[in-house]
């Protein structure tokens, strides 16, 4: 079995917002002595498995993150069933002790967000209502149990971490890069004005804001460990498949949420490698250390310059180090070859 799969994606955004720093301008990295922007692969990943597309999809195999389960899945179901607040405090305390180090000052809540399958949540679900009809506190034999062999297809992907119960972490079988420019990029600021309807005496605006933005052609790099993914799921090679096919559209299709209503930056990526083989990874980043439009004949703009290095480096790389992927399906939105059909079908298959 092929163990590798390996995306190269370029998608093209207009002046947008998707991926904010903590002064709410567009994250950026410096590559190659250039301001570039950049996406993290947390927002990405974020995107990807809360879209639409996948929990479609993938519906009933995908987890839920939170800290809240103490009061939102125990405490408050136990209190509308009629358990006194102290023991309804004391067991949802206990409860969520079992995800992770409860907080001191509001011990319903975890300290860290825990990522739960679908059939832990079941499990928690119906212990919930053992206990209410029950009327007792959890035993350490139920609680020992609400964490256990699961097959939430984003926690396989992009694994979990319990400190609390290391037995059930998972190693990640998807990495995944920043996205990042291939081009330098300006960050410029939106400055804009809100107007009252029903003021038609004072022509003065009802509120004035500025946002950043800024437009980017950015390169993805997916990096998927197809052998690891199918033991994280239990040798299900069915649901493998389908989580490399929701994953690889969702990559193709959906963006971050950020700043969408204001700027309606949606876009598909416009050009994708997927690479299959035994190989060592590796990024194609280096195509863009030297910034597109540097040195380069950009009579199509920057997207289809963008693909001509990607493809040239690809093949350059094969040259030096020997055929660095047994096989390769492309697909090109601007010379309209290939199909995001076909594409699917080769990154499952």
């Amino acid at each position: 079995m092929t163990r590798f799969i390996q995306l190269h994606l370029l998608t093209s955004y207009p002046p947008a917002n998707l991926n904010r720093d903590d002064l709410g301008q567009p994250k950026t990295a410096r590559f190659g002595g250039v301001t570039r922007l950049r996406i993290s692969s947390q927002s990405l990943k974020r995107a990807w498995r809360t879209s639409e597309l996948f929990q479609q999809q993938l519906a009933g195999t995908v987890g839920t993150r939170t800290k809240r389960l103490g009061k939102d899945a125990v405490h408050d179901p136990l209190i509308a069933a009629g358990i006194s607040e102290k023991d309804a405090k004391q067991w949802a305390t206990t409860i969520a002790a079992v995800y992770g180090a409860v907080k001191k000052d509001d011990p319903l809540e975890i300290e860290q967000l825990v990522h739960v399958a679908p059939e832990e949540r079941r499990t928690l679900d119906v212990l919930v209502q053992t206990l209410i009809k029950e009327k007792r506190a959890p035993s350490k034999e139920e609680l020992d149990a609400l964490l256990h062999d699961q097959t939430a297809v984003d926690i396989a992907m992009f694994g979990r971490m319990l400190a609390s119960e290391p037995v059930h972490n998972m190693d990640a079988a998807i990495q995944v890069a920043h996205a990042i420019g291939v081009h330098g990029s300006a960050i410029e600021n939106d400055y804009f004005t809100a107007v009252d309807d029903l003021n038609t005496d004072d022509p003065r605006a009802a509120h004035i804001g500025e946002t950043g933005f800024a437009a980017a052609v950015f390169y993805q790099y997916i990096c998927i460990d197809r052998a690891l993914l199918k033991r994280n799921l239990n040798g299900d090679d069915a649901l493998t498949q389908k989580g490399l096919r929701a994953l690889a559209e969702a990559a193709h299709r959906t963006a971050p949420k950020g700043k969408q209503n204001s700027f309606a930056s949606r876009s598909y990526a416009h050009f994708s490698m997927a690479e299959k083989g035994n190989q060592q990874p590796r990024s194609l980043s280096l195509a863009f250390v030297q910034p597109v439009g540097e040195g380069d004949t950009i009579a199509d703009g920057y997207a289809a310059e963008a693909i001509e290095r990607l493809t040239k480096l690809s093949q350059n790389m094969d040259a030096v180090y020997g055929a660095c992927a047994d096989s390769r399906y492309q697909l090109n939105v601007l010379s309209g070859e290939g199909t995001l059909a076909d594409m699917l079908d080769f990154v499952a298959g």
